[in-house]
């Protein structure tokens, strides 16, 4: 007779309780990213030497908090040689304030031996009138990579890309 009324009063109690569980957003992005300046196998080379660009679409899901997890897709296109990937770019963000954010990403590119992570610094600006978008922003990014093909050599690039966009 105890324990069914010590259930009974556990579960009128325990429903009338409110969680305290933090409401989580959904937000994204879509922009294009320009890789300005890279070094690679003691070599740099310039957006000039061999035009490449790529088109980040990205969603975030925002807790209560200043920390976001943000799941990006990048296709790319490089002029030469020729070629188009796709990055899987999962990473984390955090607002710091005054419209900067900070982070970083794992990197993934599609069909290839090539992984990595991307440390980035983001600046944005709301949009006075939003409609669909809410802000644009720029980020600076720094993409380092590991390239490990099988019977080839293997290289690390680091390159410093600047990515600009709005945000929904």
């Amino acid at each position: 007779m105890k324990l069914a009324l010590a259930l009974f009063l556990t579960a009128l109690f325990g429903t009338l309780t409110p969680s305290a569980v933090g409401q989580t957003r959904i937000a994204g992005h879509i922009g294009f990213v320009l890789p300005l300046v890279a070094h690679s196998d003691g070599s740099t080379t310039t957006l000039a030497d061999g035009f490449s660009i790529g088109f980040p679409t990205g969603i975030t899901l925002k807790g209560p908090g200043r920390l976001a997890f943000d799941m990006e897709l990048v296709p790319s296109i490089q002029k030469s040689p020729r070629s188009v990937t796709l990055t899987v770019h999962p990473g984390f963000v955090e607002a710091v304030g005054h419209g900067f954010a900070v982070g970083v990403r794992a990197a993934f590119v599609v069909d290839s031996s090539t992984y990595g992570f991307t440390p980035l610094v983001n600046k944005s600006w709301p949009i006075e009138k939003p409609g669909l978008f809410k802000a644009y922003f720029f980020e600076a990014d720094l993409p380092v990579r590991f390239d490990r093909p099988t019977g080839g050599s293997a290289t690390t690039p680091v390159t410093f890309a600047m990515h600009f966009g709005v945000g929904f």
